[in-house]
């Protein structure tokens, strides 16, 4: 999944990266509600958590605009203010969910996660081609009813496979939405070895 994280807290934004990374998503980070907004308008987000105290356009304002922008995306606010009002008002301008600082992490990802599964038809969240099954939001993945073990690159690199299914797809695609730009040009051999792993790992679990 991948997902847009509009925080001011330098360091809380790359924590929430890094863990959230860890579980498998694509993460992207802004620091500005402007550009923030202008992420939105772009990419296909999957998940949107949201600060309100934001420079060059507040939470708020930002969280009514992507409303009208990207209508079906999950909105997560997560902020210090823990009035009834600003929760009544973020809820009332599209948000679907409002967590408080200091907060636990435990608690964020299961709510991302239950967020992910309403926002998600069966179809759009379990992804089949022939015996190959992928549950986007359990993220488990079997071939032939054998559950397969994947790491969150491998992961995601299957997904997102799996979701162009009978598209050209290159590997500059391939770096822009699995590795979001962080691989090296020096490095992009990487994604053939991925792909040839996979390839390796099917073909044995199609063996009876």
């Amino acid at each position: 999944m991948r997902m847009l994280i509009a925080e001011i807290d330098l360091p809380l934004c790359q924590f929430l990266k890094d863990a959230l990374e860890l579980e498998g998503h694509n993460v992207d980070l802004s620091h500005r509600g402007d550009e923030a907004y202008k992420s939105i308008d772009e990419i296909e987000y999957e998940m949107f958590i949201l600060a309100l105290d934001l420079p060059g356009m507040d939470g708020l304002s930002l969280l009514k605009r992507a409303r009208i922008t990207r209508p079906s995306l999950p909105v997560l606010v997560l902020t210090a203010r823990n009035e009834v009002e600003d929760r009544v008002q973020c809820l009332d301008a599209g948000a679907d969910d409002y967590m408080t600082k200091p907060f636990s992490f435990l608690e964020l990802s299961a709510r991302v996660r239950a967020l992910l599964r309403r926002s998600h038809l069966p179809s759009e969240s379990l992804l089949t081609i022939g015996d190959l099954r992928l549950d986007r939001v359990q993220r488990r993945v079997e071939r032939a009813g054998k559950r397969v073990d994947l790491t969150s690159k491998e992961f995601a690199l299957l997904e997102y496979l799996m979701r162009n299914a009978g598209r050209r797809v290159t590997r500059d695609m391939i770096i822009e939405h699995v590795w979001n730009f962080e691989l090296p040009s020096a490095t992009t051999n990487v994604v053939d070895v991925y792909i040839n792993y996979g390839l390796r790992v099917t073909e044995v679990l199609s063996v009876p």
